[in-house]
C-alpha cells in the first residue's frame, strides 16, 4: 500500500499538469529588406522618397521590362531615391496637390538613375532618331544621374493613373508639351489629357521643378550646369 501511494505522488504532477507546447515566434521586423541598390544610394546620402513623404507613390519602371528597351534595367532596386533637395521639393510638389485635388497623388515612375544604367538606356536609342530623349553618358548624362530628376504622374483617389495622352515613357512628338495645341487639334491627345498634364506641370512647378519640353512626365530640379557645379554624379 505504501509503494503505490509512492508511484501515484510521483506520477501525480505529469497527469495534472497541461502539456507543454512551443509558443510561435513573434516577427519583430516585418518590413522588407532593402535592396543592394538601396542601401548603396543610403551609403551616398540620398533619401528615399517614402522617408520624405509616405503618401507619394512609387512604380519604378525600369524595374520591370515595360518600358522602351523592353528590358529589366533595375535588378534588385525597387525604392525611389532622390538628392535630399529634390526629394524635399517633391514633397511640397505633393503637398499642393492634395490642397488642390484632396485624395490625389503623384507616383514616381524614375528618380536617381545610376550612369550605368543610363548607358544601358543609350545603348538601345544610338545611332536612331530617338537618341534625342535620352542623355548621352559620354556627355555627362542627365539630372537623373545626379538624383535631380524625377519621372512622375498623377493617379487619382482609387489609385488609377490619369491620362496624359501617351504612356510614361513614350519616345515620340505626342509627349511633347509644347506641341500640344496642335496634338488636340489632330486629335492625338484630349483636351482633359491636356489639363492633366497642366495640373502636373503647375504643382511640379510650384514646388521648384521645371518641365522638359519632349516629356511631359520629366522634370529637373535644376539645371545641368548647377548639378555639375554642386552635386555628384551617381555611378
Amino acid at each position: 500500500m505504501y509503494k503505490l501511494l509512492l508511484i501515484y505522488v510521483f506520477l501525480l504532477p505529469s497527469l495534472t499538469e497541461p502539456p507543454t507546447r512551443s509558443l510561435p515566434v513573434l516577427q519583430t521586423d516585418t518590413l522588407p529588406a532593402k535592396s543592394a541598390t538601396a542601401m548603396h544610394f543610403d551609403s551616398l546620402g540620398l533619401t528615399n522618397i517614402a522617408d520624405v513623404d509616405s503618401t507619394i507613390r512609387v512604380d519604378l519602371m525600369y524595374a520591370s521590362p515595360h518600358n522602351f528597351t523592353g528590358r529589366v534595367l533595375y535588378d534588385n532596386l525597387k525604392e525611389g531615391y532622390l538628392h535630399p533637395d529634390a526629394a524635399k521639393a517633391l514633397a511640397a510638389a505633393q503637398k499642393e496637390l492634395r490642397k488642390r485635388k484632396p485624395g490625389y497623388s503623384l507616383i514616381v515612375y524614375d528618380a536617381t538613375r545610376p550612369m550605368s544604367v543610363q548607358q544601358k538606356m543609350w545603348d538601345v536609342v544610338k545611332g536612331t532618331a530617338k537618341n534625342i530623349y535620352v542623355s548621352n553618358p559620354a556627355r555627362g548624362g542627365g539630372l537623373h544621374n545626379y538624383g535631380l530628376a524625377v519621372d512622375v504622374s498623377l493617379v487619382d483617389p482609387t489609385g488609377k493613373p490619369l491620362p496624359m495622352g501617351t504612356e510614361v515613357d513614350h519616345l515620340g512628338y505626342a509627349a511633347h508639351i509644347n506641341a500640344e495645341d496642335a496634338l488636340i487639334q489632330k486629335g492625338v491627345i484630349t483636351a482633359q489629357q491636356r489639363a492633366n498634364r497642366v495640373l502636373l506641370r503647375t504643382v511640379m512647378k510650384h514646388a521648384g521643378f521645371r518641365t522638359l519640353p519632349t516629356e511631359w512626365w520629366h522634370f529637373n530640379f535644376c539645371s545641368r550646369q548647377v548639378a555639375k557645379q554642386k552635386y555628384k554624379l551617381i555611378k
